[in-house]
């Protein structure tokens, strides 16, 4: 008996569950006519057809391969495929794979009559889904010209009445209130703030950050907005005027939403919480009057209203200074040094008794040497075939390679790095480039006001149970500078840096 899969499609949203089941029914009802075993289905659900790039289209030429069934069945051929093109290739993968591509709903014969058939059912699918496209351009521009809403998510601030956009008076007095207080300068995040406190909301959720951005970025709320090379001007009713989009546009891309350059590396980033919320501290910078910008960490918690939090600012160079040097100071203690030195050495070690490369070939050469000693035997007693002498020949050529291949393995087992070019390499590591050695020897960052913990990543495991395995190594105070309304004061930061060892 023959064994096929079964390949279903439908094209958009707006057709449903039933057009695959019909599909399914139809190629069923076929396979069973024709004696022929379905082992499975493969179902793309709103996609178009001249798109190849569908997954379980994809999946299911992939799984041609393993040629584990003769055909591929479909309801019709532009279930397949819309694009004549990209079907002959996927048929003539199918076809390099021993598998045939059937249509359960038009008869169509295996002869020179059925390819000739077959290509103009081709033909006709994609002419029909171009102009399926065109038609769809077509209405779709006769919808704008005549001012009339085409759908999709209708921006905050209008509703429709019979296809007419129309503004909804409250909320379009937010979002004057939105524009004119960013274009006067006041921060995004006290723009929400306030709005917050009067109890407006959006789309009956409290305003964030995200939002107001979307609605500083919408262009319809001008009058006018772009599609593709187009100006469409006759859909949505104007709510701001365009000076004040523009106005408030360029100042979005000049501050680049207060976000940090691509250019500009925070190198605490991802290792430091907040010490009174336990949120994240993050990147963020502002643009000063002269017009260059000022980087700082910041809570999480308090950059994005989540709580209460009154963690003060801190500007990123003193906060990277601070930890830096007192990282490196630390880590250039001798007996620091000297600690890491011997576990290095111990990891070393470790690494060359446990060099599994080298135990699997020397277990494969064993394998091959007791084959080899096999095929001899069986000469010798006049055991001979065909393949004796070629496997034989087979069976050397690896031996010899296997011993060139132990013999670079065990070169790396007894070259051993001696402890002082260990502990030289450890020294100028510490003069790399500061994001390696954070990355490398950072766990975590709690940062509080008045104090610093910074948690160590590392590698050292004392196996003295007199030994506590999380201590204070180091403590000591620093003087902060004062830099005015930034939220900093001078006074004493407590550094901590625990070693967990």
């Amino acid at each position: 008996m023959k064994t096929a899969v079964i390949y279903a499609r439908y094209s958009c949203d707006k057709q449903t569950e039933q057009s695959i089941e019909g599909q399914l029914r139809v190629c069923e009802d076929y396979a069973k006519k024709n004696d022929i075993l379905i082992l499975g289905t493969y179902i793309d659900k709103a996609t178009t057809g001249t798109n190849a790039n569908r997954a379980e289209f994809q999946k299911m030429i992939a799984d041609s391969k393993k040629k584990e069934w003769d055909y591929v069945l479909v309801y019709k051929l532009d279930r397949f495929s819309r694009d004549k093109y990209a079907s002959v290739i996927y048929r003539k993968t199918l076809k390099d794979n021993g598998v045939k591509l059937l249509s359960a709903m038009e008869n169509i014969p295996d002869s020179p009559e059925g390819i000739i058939l077959e290509s103009l059912l081709e033909a006709m699918n994609q002419y029909y889904s171009m102009e399926l496209a065109q038609k769809v351009k077509r209405g779709m521009r006769e919808t704008r010209l005549k001012g009339l809403w085409q759908g999709g998510t209708m921006p905050y601030g209008y509703k429709t009445e019979n296809r007419k956009v129309v503004i909804i008076a409250e909320q379009a007095e937010v979002i004057r209130y939105i524009y004119e207080q960013y274009s006067q300068g006041v921060y995004v995040r006290d723009i929400v703030k306030t709005l917050t406190e009067k109890g407006v909301l959006h789309k009956g959720q409290p305003f964030v950050i995200k939002t107001v951005y979307g609605i500083l970025k919408n262009e319809k709320y001008s009058g006018s907005y772009m599609l593709r090379d187009e100006v469409i001007d006759n859909i949505y009713p104007q709510i701001i005027s365009t000076e004040l989009f523009q106005k408030v546009r360029a100042k979005i891309d000049k501050n680049k939403h207060g976000k940090q350059s691509v250019s500009v590396v925070y190198l605490l980033r991802k290792k430091m919480k907040c010490g009174y919320c336990g949120e994240s501290i993050v990147a963020e910078s502002t643009m000063a009057k002269n017009g260059k910008y000022n980087y700082y960490y910041k809570c999480n918690g308090r950059k994005n209203l989540k709580n209460n939090c009154k963690k003060s600012n801190i500007r990123k160079e003193l906060l990277e200074k601070l930890i830096l040097k007192n990282i490196i100071s630390e880590l250039k203690k001798p007996n620091m040094i000297n600690t890491l030195t011997n576990w290095l050495l111990k990891a070393q070690d470790e690494i060359i008794s446990l060099n599994s490369s080298l135990q699997i070939l020397l277990k494969e050469q064993t394998q091959v040497e007791n084959a080899i000693n096999n095929l001899v035997s069986a000469l010798e007693q006049g055991i001979v075939t065909a393949t004796t002498g070629k496997r034989l020949k087979e069976l050397e050529e690896r031996q010899q390679e296997l011993e060139r291949l132990i013999v670079v393995e065990r070169s790396k087992t007894e070259t051993k790095v001696p402890k002082e070019e260990i502990k030289g390499y450890f020294e100028k590591g510490l003069k790399l480039e500061p994001l390696m050695l954070i990355n490398f020897f950072i766990k975590e960052i709690v940062l509080y006001d008045d104090q610093i913990k910074i948690k160590f990543n590392s590698p050292i495991n004392n196996d003295s149970p007199d030994e506590s395995r999380g201590y204070i190594f180091c403590e000591k105070s620093v003087d902060i500078p004062k830099y005015g309304a930034n939220g900093l004061r001078t006074g004493d930061m407590t550094i901590t840096l625990l070693m967990i060892i």
